[in-house]
């Protein structure tokens, strides 16, 4: 019994003792870890801190480069709004020294208008004073009654007085047509100068460039299956040639031809070329069309300062984009026409407003005419009148080829806006051989009257010479086949702007001294 209280009394020391050093290393431990981990927590945020510095610099710096681009942008700008400016203050200064002018001469007139009322009023108190002489003279020779005397001289006086009136009315007429010749080539030329825009004529072919020969056969493919599925499904001929790593797309509808070389760069981007693939990248590409489309004709009515339109006319608008005549853009062309017909309709105060949409809209049935049978001006106006335009817009339209008569100042403004639009240099093209047949033809019809030795179109198809025999045609009928030439080309003919016919008549008497 003695021997185990022994070995409990040395046990429980021992114990006691283990526990005691247990607890002391594990306490210790616990230290070490506390300060690692205080260590690293103050590497860790040393580091933050020198991260933080280091994006700090660079936001920094970053900022200088925002900071100065920003300024840069801004000086740009500015200079563009200083040169807008200075343009916008240089035609304030001219249109007022074109109104002092103007103002300069209306005072003239005015002046001119006093003095030949001061002139008018002298030769009625002459006439009067010749007339109480002439009845006094009469009364004393034929002893004629006050009243009989009266009548004589009137009658006498009638004759005189009718021929000089005539004769002031016929300078005063000859005078105002000059001045109003002059004035109307002022206000026209005024505002294509201010319009002046530059135009590039388009083309009925687009070329598409393939990364190499090898995909000419892709797009054929096996039987020539996918060229039959793509030219079925766009109405477009894919011509595929000799030309090394290219192929073109014909059509003269430029919106299928648009569709069809979206369609085609596409699928050789993609690279699965095949007809249900063609199928699926034509859709996407004909309603990316599409809202070209509408963006197009709200373009176009921004550009031009009109307020709102009808939604479906704004699309057929946009579809001019992709419709020309004679080489020219039909939307591109509606613009220019309504800019300048504005210009105009301003100079000589008529209603600028529904001169613009008149004119842009006065090519409108071209959109559609391959779809309906008519004129294009006719067409525009029934689609006009169906999306509610007024009746002085629609006559616009419809009149601005003289198929219906003018209502209005306004639609023959229109009409000659379109003629200078078409006419001016550099804006139409003719493709070589239709150009030579209307030159041939021009030639034809002067050629097919009698008396006629030669006939030459020149000025580019704008001008007939016609050479006659001088012993068989006189001045007055030279006249008469002018017109005759004129009227026969008008009625057989299309052409841009207006044609001169000019009948030339020669003698020439030739001797020799031997």
């Amino acid at each position: 019994m003695n021997q185990e209280m022994m070995l409990v009394l040395i046990f429980v020391p021992v114990v006691i003792l283990a526990v005691i050093m247990g607890y002391q290393m594990g306490k210790t431990k616990e230290l070490n870890e506390q300060k690692r981990a205080k260590e690293s927590a103050n590497e860790i945020i040393k580091n933050a801190e020198q991260e933080a510095q280091k994006l700090k610099k660079e936001m920094i710096v970053e900022a200088k480069q925002d900071i100065a681009s920003l300024r840069n942008n801004f000086n740009r700008e500015m200079k563009k709004q200083k040169a807008e400016l200075k343009q916008f203050e240089e035609r304030i200064t001219k249109r007022e020294d074109i109104l002092a002018k103007r103002e300069e001469a209306l005072t003239r007139k005015e002046e001119k208008l006093e003095e030949l009322k001061e002139v008018t009023n002298r030769k009625k108190m002459e006439v009067e004073e010749t007339l109480n002489a002439q009845k006094k003279k009469l009364h004393e020779i034929a002893g004629l009654s006050p009243e009989e005397a009266r009548q004589v001289v009137i009658d006498m006086t009638k004759d005189e007085m009718e021929r000089t009136l005539a004769q002031m009315y016929v300078e005063i007429k000859s005078k105002y047509e000059e001045e109003a010749e002059d004035n109307a080539k002022w206000i026209m030329s005024t505002a294509i100068q201010r319009y002046a825009s530059s135009y590039m004529n388009e083309i009925t072919v687009s070329s598409v460039e393939l990364p190499n020969d090898d995909m000419k056969g892709r797009i054929i493919g096996r039987e020539g299956r996918n060229i039959r599925a793509f030219e079925n499904l766009t109405g477009v001929d894919l011509i595929i040639d000799d030309t090394p790593e290219t192929v073109v797309l014909s059509s003269f509808n430029p919106l299928r031809r648009e569709i069809a070389r979206i369609t085609l760069e596409r699928l050789i981007d993609d690279g699965r070329i095949h007809p249900a693939m063609i199928e699926e990248i034509y859709e996407k590409a004909k309603k990316e069309i599409e809202k070209v489309v509408r963006d197009e004709g709200k373009k176009a009515i921004l550009t031009v300062g009109i307020s709102s339109m009808h939604p479906e006319l704004l699309k057929l608008l946009g579809r001019l984009k992709f419709r020309t005549s004679f080489g020219q853009n039909v939307l591109v062309h509606s613009i220019e026409v309504a800019q300048m017909a504005a210009m105009m309709a301003e100079e000589i105060g008529l209603n600028v407003e529904k001169v613009k949409r008149g004119a842009l809209l006065h090519d409108i049935g071209k959109a559609v005419d391959h779809e309906v049978q008519g004129t294009h001006a006719l067409i525009g106006g029934e689609l006009a009148r169906r999306y509610h335009e007024k009746d002085m817009v629609v006559n616009m339209i419809q009149a601005h080829h003289e198929e219906v008569p003018f209502q209005s100042p306004e639609a023959v403004l229109v009409a000659a806006a379109d003629a200078i639009s078409a006419a001016r240099p550099g804006a139409r093209r003719e493709s070589l051989d239709i150009y030579i047949k209307r030159l041939q033809r021009l030639e034809e019809i002067a050629t097919s009257h009698k008396y006629v030795t030669k006939a030459y179109a020149i000025q580019a198809g704008r001008e007939v010479r016609v050479i006659v025999e001088p012993d068989k045609i006189d001045d007055e009928l030279a006249d008469k086949m002018a017109y005759d030439i004129a009227r026969k080309i008008e009625e057989t003919m299309e052409y841009p702007g207006q044609l001169k016919v000019v009948v030339i008549r020669e003698k020439r008497s030739i001797e020799y001294a031997k």
